[in-house]
């Protein structure tokens, strides 16, 4: 591994031996024949090199005495100054965590404030900001003191949040609502710019994302992408190598190469890239050959490739350009890292975070009331100025005059309600247009048009599409085919979306309604996949909304609460679907219709409104001998064995849930002190389950009484009637409930 000590030292002996030219060139021309750069840039560019290289030494000098705690270096990396360049200042841009120069040529580029002051301390100013993170200040213009990201909202810098490459289907997402948003912070022909290291190359996010851009582009859907691949392979990398035929490879992506360390090069490369996207509208692939100079202990030394190191390749430039001699680029670079320690030692002394309230203050605000007016609001434009555009999409029969209806057709008459009262509203998933696997969505892309559509069908894509489709304005409600489908794409939904809010100290959000036909169907023929019982993932994820509605009754509030609360708040909420529930519509016996629902007609909707973690209470005779606690299926079993409880004289509340995250605990404790006996019953399994949450939220508000719980076992679902051994039935609740009253 590469010292500071020895980079420096070698860099200065590099830089020494140059010698410069018989003949100088004019500042305006060219710095090398044929290419573009010119003299006066490639001074800025090296500039925003040098404060990079020195970022990255004051990064180390602070974690000498443990006052910082992020060194992970862009030495090496500091071509990616051209790439920033090469963009506007209003490109939005997503850059990964060896960006240093990125983020520092970009300040030079800011326009906003007006007067933002000469670029000497433009750049001065973005190092005191990028050293804000590495000591965690609360001054930091991105984090707020949580972590150390490159991002800043003045120069439309998104932070990275994710592992390696799990940012790019946000900016597949991103690119996509560009031209779809009208979010004032980026004009119509803005592009969106990613960077990321060749070691995210075969993860999920990237594939996902080279490949959706592509799917997109074969479907005629412009996505004005530049995905910026910084490879620092040892040895320099392979023109047929394996990262290269990855890029290379992949249809409706348009794929360049540019040595990484080479300045002049890697302007050019990036300027006719940038300029491809933005004229043709179509995704591109930027692949920089770099090195990684300062490396974690452990890391292999860089051996030769210290002779790529790009400070010293921009050094010989501009000799050999005649714009500075070798001792010019000394003095520059010491007057830089003079700087540089200035600004390291100026931030040391900034407050940190001292508080948890301090700290999850930027993580999901919930403003209730908020919500409940907008719901409101959204009533009144139904029935006044909207109430032609809503009949007009329902082609002139109303919901409401349609009779109780199933939750699968509540479902998808909210949507077409959301479709006609917000524009920016978009409804998308595999076979959407078709209806989904279950027929949900069915009839929509007739009502909303280009505003449904299909995606590729992995859940990585669809998460990611929805993630910055939200960045850019819109309201995204995509569906996944089931709940196994989410797990393929979870760190979408647990680093990307719920952290988004956080980590930009509320600057960027990303409203999302996740549609997910989810939990277990005891006469399902699934198997493991199709019939998955695990919700553990969402458990705690930290400002998730998780709702499950168990009827129609339930679904047309709760699913406008969402939409309302994503609006309003950005809120992240995954709506829970029971697949098993779709089409049911008895509830004690056949013929009933008792879990059928007449469709809310607007005038309704304000004083039907389910607010978020509010539970649904159910009496059924005296109501004072037991409590049982659910949601989702098992409030429908839960109520049948509470009739059979009545007939023999037992009281019974039954409390669904609703939602899950965050668990409604008032109503919970109210209930549950109301009988002294609580029987939970979860459709998820007993290690990890929705349950755990309960018994520790019973604990938690000192609840004394008797508490059982029905689960479903340890197991994945089988195929067939075996399912109804794992999966929580009526006969286990009876069996559960009769125990506690004979307590």
């Amino acid at each position: 591994m590469t010292t500071p000590q020895s980079l420096d030292e070698r860099f200065r002996d590099a830089v020494s031996a140059l010698r410069p030219p018989e003949h100088r060139r004019a500042p305006g021309d060219p710095v090398r024949d044929g290419g573009t750069l010119t003299g006066a840039r490639a001074l800025e560019l090296f500039d925003a090199q040098l404060t990079s290289r020195h970022l990255d030494l004051a990064a180390r000098w602070l974690r000498s005495f443990n006052e910082g705690f992020h060194t992970v270096a862009s030495a090496g990396h500091e071509g990616n100054a051209a790439v920033a360049a090469a963009l506007r200042g209003d490109d939005p841009a997503l850059p990964h965590d060896r960006a240093a120069a990125f983020y520092c040529m970009r300040a030079v580029y800011r326009s906003e404030p007006p007067g933002a002051g000469p670029a000497a301390q433009r750049l001065e100013d973005a190092a005191r900001d990028v050293l804000r993170g590495v000591v965690a200040s609360v001054r930091d213009p991105i984090s707020g003191g949580r972590d150390k990201v490159f991002g800043n909202p003045g120069l439309h810098l998104v932070p990275v949040i994710s592992t390696a490459a799990g940012h790019l289907p946000r900016a597949v997402g991103l690119a996509y609502g560009l031209s779809r948003s009208p979010d004032p912070r980026w004009p119509s022909d803005a592009i969106v710019a990613a960077t990321f290291g060749d070691d995210g190359v075969d993860q999920p996010g990237a594939t996902a994302a080279l490949h959706a851009a592509g799917w997109h582009d074969r479907a005629d859907q412009r996505i004005p992408l530049l995905l910026v691949c910084e490879d620092d392979a040892p040895g320099g990398p392979a023109p047929e190598g394996w990262v290269a035929a990855v890029l290379r490879g992949r249809p409706g992506v348009r794929y360049s190469y540019a040595d990484g360390c080479d300045l002049a090069a890697t302007y050019d490369a990036a300027a006719e890239a940038a300029e491809y996207v933005r004229r043709e509208r179509r995704p591109a692939v930027l692949h920089l050959g770099t090195v990684r100079l300062l490396g974690r202990p452990g890391d292999p030394d860089p051996g030769p490739d210290l002779d790529r190191d790009p400070l010293v390749g921009t050094a010989r430039l501009l000799v050999e350009a005649g714009l500075l001699g070798p001792d010019d680029v000394i003095t520059r670079y010491d007057e830089v890292g003079w700087q540089v320690r200035k600004a390291a030692e100026e931030v040391l002394g900034e407050p940190k975070l001292a508080t948890v309230g301090e700290i999850v203050a930027s993580l999901a605000p919930r403003r209730p009331l908020r919500v409940a007016h907008a719901i409101a609001d959204a009533a009144g434009h139904a029935t006044g100025p909207g109430a032609a555009a809503r009949s007009r999409i329902f082609g002139g029969r109303l919901p409401e005059q349609a009779g109780p209806m199933t939750l699968a057709q509540t479902i998808n008459a909210t949507l077409t309600d959301a479709l006609a009262a917000r524009p920016q509203l978009l409804v998308f998933g595999p076979g959407s247009t078709a209806g989904g696997r279950h027929g949900v969505t069915a009839g929509l892309r007739g009502r909303g048009g280009e505003r449904v559509f299909d995606t590729p069908p992995d859940a990585t894509s669809v998460v990611g599409l929805a993630l910055g489709a939200g960045l850019a304005g819109l309201l995204p409600v995509p569906e996944l085919p089931d709940l196994a489908s989410l797990h393929s794409g979870e760190d979408q939904v647990r680093v990307e979306a719920a952290t988004m809010s956080f980590l930009s100290s509320g600057a960027y959000r990303n409203p999302l309604v996740l549609r997910i036909p989810a939990l277990a169907d005891p006469y399902g023929l699934g198997g493991p996949l199709a019939n998955d019982n695990s919700l553990a993932v969402l458990r705690d994820v930290p400002g998730l909304v998780v709702a499950v509605p168990a009827r129609a009754q339930d679904a047309a509030p709760m699913l406008r609460t969402c939409l309302a609360a994503a609006e309003v708040d950005g809120s992240v909420c995954v709506f829970l679907e029971p697949a098993s529930l779709y089409q049911t519509r008895d509830l004690y016996q056949q013929g009933d219709n008792e879990w059928l629902a007449p469709y809310p007609a607007p005038d309704r909707w304000a004083a039907e409104h389910t607010p978020i973690g509010r539970a649904r209470i159910y009496t059924l005779g005296t109501a004072q001998d037991l409590t049982v606690v659910t949601y989702g299926g098992g409030v429908r079993m839960s109520l049948q064995v509470a009739a059979r409880l009545a007939a023999d004289g037992y009281g019974t509340r039954v409390v669904d849930l609703r939602w899950l995250s965050p668990l409604p605990v008032a109503d919970l404790l109210r209930e549950s002190l109301a009988t002294g006996r609580v029987l939970i019953v979860d459709e998820t399994r007993r290690s990890g389950g929705v349950g755990e949450g309960v018994l520790a939220a019973l604990v938690d508000g000192a609840f004394v009484g008797s508490v059982r719980r029905v689960a479903a076992a340890d197991a994945p679902v089988p195929l067939g009637p075996a399912a109804q051994h794992v999966l929580v039935g009526e006969d286990a609740i009876t069996q559960g409930a009769q125990a506690l009253l004979a307590r």
